[in-house]
């Protein structure tokens, strides 16, 4: 059976529009309750940016045989045990019959600091990954198959995440892949790494311009880091679930 992608280029496209668009509203509330905004943070903590491709997931697990799977998506019941810390609170759950198909992180970054968010969000990828598998290894979601596991992330494409960027490492030279990179690309090698070493079923970058809010424009810096390869990634694992119980 042909894997359904729940028309994901339409859906992503208003899911975009409404990153954008909901940014937007939370700067104009905070500017007429006379509330500085401080350093876009209005934006950042709006909480609903990303609600566009929480339902866009929610789709194609139910179209690829898992309508019936319990889809977690408030916050109360988005926590999963760790290893390292008590419990994670993750962006999207899929379990099904006592079983953890996947669980799913959506983040954001827009400037103008790109620098120190990046290596929030990298520490922040890495630090989670690590702590889900050593909880799955030790048993924490009980005796099942490797749940799938995303990252997706979505960033500003503008002159500050596109300009090269030096690094000061003076004992010892940076990875070539990193000398001189945009953040743009340090987050397209993140993610290629992270599916590499197997954190993460799969990783993906999305770029988009605030110029391109109105039609919904986004980029991609490499097919391995597309959105249509996590999607595509995601509808497998589901369908592959689901032919399990048939």
């Amino acid at each position: 059976m042909a894997l359904d992608l729940a028309d994901y280029e339409r859906k992503s496209t208003e899911a975009i529009k409404a990153f954008w668009g909901n940014r937007e509203k939370a700067r104009q509330k905070q500017a007429l309750a006379g509330k500085a905004d401080q350093g876009e943070r209005a934006g950042v903590t709006a909480g609903k940016n990303m609600d566009g491709f929480v339902d866009l997931m929610i789709d194609i697990v139910k179209a690829n045989g898992l309508g019936h799977a319990k889809i977690h998506q408030k916050r109360a019941v988005l926590t999963l045990p760790g290893y390292f810390r008590p419990t994670k609170l993750w962006d999207i759950l899929v379990i099904h019959e006592g079983r953890l198909i996947a669980a799913i992180e959506l983040k954001s970054q827009v400037g103008p600091s790109f620098g120190n968010n990046f290596n929030n969000r990298t520490e922040e990828a890495i630090g989670t990954a690590h702590d889900l598998w050593t909880a799955y290894r030790e048993g924490a979601f009980g005796k099942q198959v490797r749940p799938f596991v995303g990252w997706l992330m979505l960033v500003e494409d503008a002159a500050g995440s596109r300009m090269p960027v030096r690094d000061s490492s003076p004992h010892f030279p940076v990875f070539k892949e990193f000398q001189g990179a945009s953040y743009l690309k340090r987050y397209d090698v993140l993610c290629q790494r992270l599916m590499q070493e197997q954190l993460y079923s799969t990783a993906a970058l999305m770029t988009s311009p605030r110029t391109g809010a109105a039609p919904g424009t986004y980029g991609q810096m490499s097919d391995m880091t597309s959105f249509k390869t996590f999607v595509t990634s995601l509808a497998g694992h589901v369908a592959s679930e689901a032919a399990r119980d048939a």
